[in-house]
C-alpha cells in the first residue's frame, strides 16, 4: 500500500473550519511513482486517485496540517491509500496491412508483465480474453445515477458496477515465449461477409431470407467456420497502439519509506481557483510506503513451471465445489463491493421452482462503516452474480440470498484468587472474550461452544473458577431485528445456529460483554 498526501486550504462553513475540496487533486489511472534510491525502482498505481471523494471503501483521511495565531486551521492534510505494483508503462506501435487469419506479433522487451491496452488508429479498443472463443468481457462502470439509477443509491457499499458485455469481436490473447517476449494473437475473421452467408444459422435457415438461405439442402464447407467471427476478427489496414507493462523482479522488493516521488502530474477538477493557493496545493503532493514492498521475484525456474502446470491443470478457472464458490465470492475485487461472510448449500427441495432439478443458495453478508455485519445491498449482490457467472458451469444455477444476523450479549461470573486485583482480572477476561468474538474469526452457521469460553477464562492468571456464562439475544433498537431462542438452541453447553443460515455477532463489544466477580 502507498499513501498519497496533499494539502488543501480551510474554508469557514457554519462557524466551522472545514477542508476546501475545490482544491482537491485528481490523478487519472496509471499514476507513476518511484523510489528515492539510487536505482529509482518504478511503481505503478493503476486505479485513479480522487481526493474529493470519500466513502467506506475509499476513505479520505483528513487532519489539520497548520493553524493561524488563533489556533484556527489554515490548511488540512488529505490522505488516500492505493495499491501499487512494480511496473512501468511502455508504448509500442504495430502497422497492419491486409487482413490475416490469427494475425500474430511479438513484443520484444525485458521483464514484460502484460498488456494494459490496445487501440487501433480508428479509436477502437481491442480486449484481452483468456481464449479467442470467449466473446464476453467484464467492464467497470462508476456507480452513478447516470450509469444506473436503480443501483446508484448503494454507491457507498459498491462504488463500481460490474457489467458483462458479450459479442466482442475485437479481442486478442497473449502468451509468453521461451525467449521472454510476449506474443499477441488476434482472431480469424477476415471476410467482409456476414457469418450467415458462409455458415448455416439455425435461427434463420428456412425463413426465406436473402442470399438463398432458404435452401435447407445447401452444403457448407467445414473450413468455412475458420473464416467467421467465432474466434474474433483480425485487424487490417490500421496501426495498433499497444500500452504494456514492464518491471517486477527481486529488485522491486523495496524498503519501507522509500516510495516518495510522484512522477505523474495531477489536475484540479475545479476551475477559477486562486493561482497562488493552487500552486501551494500543487507543490504539497507526496507519497510514502509505510510497509516494505514484497512479493517480487524473478521468472519461474523450469521446476516451478512444471509444478505450477501440474497444480493448475485441473482447475480450468471453474467453480466446482462449494469451497470454490466461497473463495470466489470473497475474492471479488473490492471496487464492486466487499463480501464479508459467505455460505453455500444446495437449495432445499421445498424451495426448488417448478422444473428445477438442482440449484445452489449462496448466503452473503457485508460490513458497514463500523465493521459491523449488515445485509448486502442489491447492487453488491448483482455485482457478485455477474462476477461469478464467468466461473460457474452452465448447469449450476445459483441464488444469492441474505444470511440472518443474530446479535448477542454475554455475561459471566468468575471467582478471583486471593491477592489479585478484581478489576484487573475482570478487564483481562473481557478483553479475552472480545478477541474470541472478533467478527473476522466467525463464519456463517458457526456454533458457540460455551465450554471453550470457560477454558479461555480459566487460563487467565488470577481466575480461580468460572461460575457461569450466559448468552442472551439483543434485538432492540440499534441491533438486528431478528429474535432467536438462545435457551432453546443450547444443548450440552453448545449454542447451535438455526436451520436457516445465520451468524452470531456481538455488535457492541464494550457494552454487550458484562462480567462480575462473585464470592466463593
Amino acid at each position: 500500500d502507498v499513501d498519497f498526501y496533499q494539502q488543501v486550504p480551510s474554508v469557514l462553513s457554519a462557524s466551522l473550519y472545514v477542508p476546501d475540496y475545490s482544491y482537491a487533486l485528481y490523478y487519472s489511472g496509471s499514476t507513476q511513482i518511484t523510489t528515492n534510491l539510487n536505482n529509482k525502482v518504478p511503481f505503478l498505481v493503476e486505479d485513479p486517485i480522487d481526493f474529493s471523494v470519500s466513502n467506506s471503501l475509499d476513505p479520505t483521511t483528513v487532519e489539520v496540517y497548520s493553524t493561524d495565531g488563533s489556533g484556527n486551521p489554515t490548511y488540512f492534510l488529505l490522505k488516500k491509500t492505493r495499491k501499487a505494483i512494480s511496473a512501468t508503462v511502455n508504448t509500442a506501435t504495430v502497422s497492419v496491412g491486409n487482413p490475416e487469419k490469427f494475425y500474430t506479433f511479438n513484443l520484444e522487451d525485458d521483464n514484460i508483465v502484460g498488456i494494459q491496452s490496445i487501440f487501433d488508429s480508428g479509436g477502437n479498443q481491442w480486449y484481452e480474453t483468456d481464449y479467442l472463443a470467449n466473446d464476453i468481457i467484464y467492464q467497470s462502470q462508476k456507480n452513478t445515477n447516470i450509469n444506473d439509477a436503480n443501483y446508484s443509491g448503494d454507491s457507498n457499499s459498491a462504488p463500481y458496477l460490474l457489467k458483462a458485455q458479450s459479442g466482442i469481436n475485437r479481442r486478442f490473447v497473449t502468451r509468453f515465449k521461451s525467449t521472454g517476449s510476449l506474443q499477441v494473437q488476434f482472431g480469424s475473421g477476415i471476410a467482409n461477409n456476414q457469418n450467415e452467408e458462409i455458415i448455416p444459422n439455425p435461427y434463420n435457415v428456412g425463413l426465406g431470407l436473402p442470399f438463398k438461405r432458404d435452401q435447407l439442402t445447401t452444403a457448407f464447407a467445414p473450413s468455412n467456420f475458420l473464416f467467421t467471427n467465432t474466434y474474433g476478427i483480425a485487424p487490417s489496414n490500421t496501426t495498433l497502439t499497444i500500452k504494456y507493462l514492464t518491471g517486477g523482479g527481486v529488485s522491486s522488493n523495496v524498503s519501507s519509506n522509500t516510495l516518495n516521488t510522484i512522477i505523474s502530474t495531477p489536475v484540479f477538477l475545479t476551475t477559477g481557483l486562486n493561482s497562488s493557493t493552487a500552486n501551494v496545493v500543487f507543490n504539497s503532493t507526496t507519497c510514502n510506503n509505510v510497509k516494505a514492498a514484497s512479493g517480487g521475484k524473478d521468472g519461474d525456474t523450469l521446476e516451478e513451471i512444471r509444478q505450477n502446470s501440474t497444480s493448475n491443470f485441473g482447475s480450468q478457472l471453474r467453480t466446482v465445489t462449494p469451497e470454490d464458490y466461497l473463495i470466489r465470492s470473497l475474492s471479488m475485487p473490492p471496487q464492486y463491493g466487499v463480501i464479508a461472510k459467505s455460505y453455500i448449500e444446495p437449495t432445499r427441495a421445498s424451495n426448488l421452482s417448478q422444473g428445477e432439478t438442482n440449484s445452489l443458495d449462496l448466503y452473503v453478508l457485508s460490513y458497514d462503516i463500523n465493521k459491523n455485519l449488515t445485509l448486502a445491498s442489491n447492487t453488491l449482490k448483482q455485482n457478485l452474480k455477474t462476477y461469478l457467472s464467468q466461473f460457474r458451469g452452465i448447469n449450476d444455477p445459483i441464488k444469492i440470498k441474505d444470511a440472518f444476523i443474530i446479535n448477542i450479549g454475554l455475561t459471566f461470573d468468575i471467582i478471583v484468587l486471593p491477592g489479585y486485583n478484581n478489576n484487573d482480572i475482570l478487564t483481562k477476561c473481557i478483553s479475552a472474550i472480545q478477541d474470541y468474538f472478533d467478527i473476522d474469526k466467525w463464519r456463517i452457521n458457526q456454533p458457540i461452544y460455551l465450554r471453550d469460553i470457560e477454558i479461555l477464562l480459566d487460563k487467565i492468571e488470577g481466575v480461580q473458577l468460572v461460575k457461569q456464562i450466559e448468552i442472551n439475544n439483543k434485538n432492540s433498537t440499534g441491533y438486528s431485528r431478528f429474535e432467536y431462542d438462545i435457551k432453546g438452541a443450547t444443548r450440552n453447553k453448545v449454542v447451535y445456529p438455526s436451520v436457516d443460515p445465520m451468524i452470531f455477532e456481538i455488535k457492541y463489544k464494550n457494552t454487550d460483554i458484562l462480567g462480575r466477580v462473585v464470592p466463593m
